[in-house]
Order: structure tokens, then C-alpha cells, then sequence
């Protein structure tokens, strides 16, 4: 059976492909191949086929390897869908199934929480007021924060024993607005 495939030339670190048709058992070296159709530079992005000779050779039930295939393919050379030339290891494989697992766990869990808000509410409309209520207290405290992030340097110019009752009182404040939203969660439920 014949192949379309890459003969590798050029030096170390600088490849250079002829694309060659050949036998599928013997590998293309010093010149052992049925016939030269084109070249490949992935470092310069220069691609010479002779498109004749390689739907000739097509005809007569030459198969492309994959990666020759969806070069073809790219140059409208070739017609049809690409493969997948990229083979991962066992390990490799592995941890993609684990990383999808993981992912598609997070996003069902986020996907069930609001629907238990809905559920538990009773109504759609309440559950989006108290959507709504929340985003706009987030929004107020990172405003406030914002603010006292401005403001503490200044007060601690001007007075640098008020400092520590500032932080102690924003401290409170940070404890009771936890206390709030947990409450609200209380309540949801």
C-alpha cells in the first residue's frame, strides 16, 4: 500500500519536509521513495505541492498520513474533514478525564444552588429581588471599602491613636454584615 507522507531533511533544530509518496512498510530514506510531489518549511510557512500528481496518486489508492492530510486539506488541495494527529498517553489522558470531572461537578453545583433558592422561595420573582438586594449591598460594600481604603492614611496623619478604633470598628462592621448574610442563607433555606 502507498503512503503520502513526509520525508524529514535539514539540519538539527531546522526541519524541512519533502512530501513523498512511498511504500507504507519502508521509510522514505536516502532517496528510497516511488516519487517527490512537494515540500514543507514550518519555519518559513513555504508549501509546494504538485496537485496533479497528488490526486494521481490518490486515484490509485495512496492515502495521506494525517498530518500531510490536513495540510492538504488547509491548501485546497483535498477536500473533507481534519484528523486528529495528536495522540496523548495513557497518564495525559488521564488527568483530562479527571480535570472534566471536576469542572462539569463545579458548574452542576452552581446550576443547583439557584434552582434550591427557587424551590425553596416558592416564587421566581422573590428569589430575583433577593438576587437583586445582594448584588446591590456587594456593590455598597465594595464602594464603602473603597472609601475607607482612601481614607484610613489621611485619619492616621491626623489622628494616630483614632487608627486603632477605626480598624476595631471596621472589624465590627465586617462581623455583623457576615452575620447578616448568614441569616439570609438561614432564611433561603
Amino acid at each position: 500500500m502507498l503512503k503520502i507522507r513526509f520525508f524529514r531533511r535539514g539540519r538539527k533544530g531546522q526541519p524541512f519536509y519533502k512530501i513523498v509518496v512511498t511504500d507504507k512498510n519502508n521509510p522514505p530514506a536516502s532517496g528510497r521513495f516511488v516519487e517527490d510531489i512537494g515540500f514543507y518549511n514550518p519555519r518559513t510557512k513555504e508549501f509546494e505541492i504538485k496537485k496533479e500528481r497528488v490526486l494521481y496518486w490518490t486515484e490509485k489508492g495512496a492515502c495521506p498520513t494525517g498530518v500531510v492530510k490536513n495540510i492538504l486539506i488547509k491548501k485546497g488541495v483535498l477536500r473533507g474533514k481534519k484528523e486528529d494527529v495528536v495522540s496523548f498517553s495513557k497518564k495525559r489522558k488521564e488527568k483530562a478525564a479527571t480535570k472534566e470531572e471536576k469542572f462539569s461537578t463545579e458548574e452542576k453545583k452552581e446550576e443547583s444552588t439557584p434552582e434550591k433558592e427557587k424551590e425553596s422561595s416558592g416564587k421566581e420573582a422573590k428569589s430575583k429581588e433577593d438576587l437583586v438586594e445582594k448584588k446591590e449591598k456587594a456593590e455598597k460594600e465594595t464602594s464603602e471599602k473603597k472609601k475607607e481604603e482612601e481614607l484610613p492614611g489621611e485619619k492616621e496623619k491626623n489622628n494616630e491613636g483614632e487608627g486603632k478604633n477605626n480598624k476595631e470598628e471596621e472589624e465590627k462592621k465586617k462581623d455583623e454584615d457576615e452575620k447578616e448574610k448568614k441569616e439570609d442563607k438561614d432564611k433561603e433555606e
